[in-house]
């Protein structure tokens, strides 16, 4: 009876770590997939994040520079704001830019361990976590340079940005309900 027990702890214990293993490789791809989408293009070539987001600091610098210009525009910025949220934007372009090959390198990083013959689970919880403080430093880059933006613009503005993405993401959130409604119907 006693060695019926141990068998079935022991096979118990390694359905567990099986459990924990695909659990940590689904972590980490799923981190990678979330990663690399959130600087996909969205419907009509737009960027995910909306304003003050990290899309804004994506892409070609003529991208960038379109963005910001479009922004600006609607903010009737004076030359003044645009020189200097200009200069906010590439310095958070070029430093976001260097963050996002290094996540590139850890997207190929984690299929390189989910592909392998045996999956390491230390690696894969290792990689995930490196694209967590990854993440975390975008989203401290992001917010550094949505601080510097802030005090060139006037209370206005910001108050019109905030009005404009509170637009955008309602239209957003109607859009995916539809797209929900229509993908339900089929």
């Amino acid at each position: 009876m006693i060695e019926s027990a141990t068998v079935n702890s022991t096979v118990a214990g390694k359905a567990r770590g099986l459990k924990r293993l695909a659990a940590g490789v689904l972590i980490a791809v799923s981190a990678t997939v979330a990663l690399s989408a959130w600087a996909q293009p969205g419907p009509g070539g737009h960027h995910g994040g909306g304003f003050g987001g990290p899309a804004m600091f994506m892409g070609s610098p003529e991208h960038v520079n379109r963005a910001v210009d479009h922004m600006l525009d609607r903010l009737n910025a004076t030359d003044a704001q645009r020189t200097q949220i200009k200069q906010i934007v590439q310095q958070a372009a070029a430093d976001l830019k260097a963050q996002h090959d290094s996540v590139r390198g850890l997207h190929e990083k984690s299929l390189q361990i989910f592909a392998a013959p045996t999956v390491d689970a230390a690696a894969a919880e290792s990689v995930r976590q490196q694209m967590v403080a990854q993440h975390d430093a975008t989203s401290r880059r992001v917010l550094q340079a949505m601080l510097d933006i802030s005090r060139v613009l006037t209370p206005e503005q910001r108050a019109k940005i905030a009005e404009q993405v509170k637009q955008r993401q309602q239209h957003m959130q109607e859009r995916m309900q539809r797209m929900q409604q229509e993908h339900g119907k089929q």
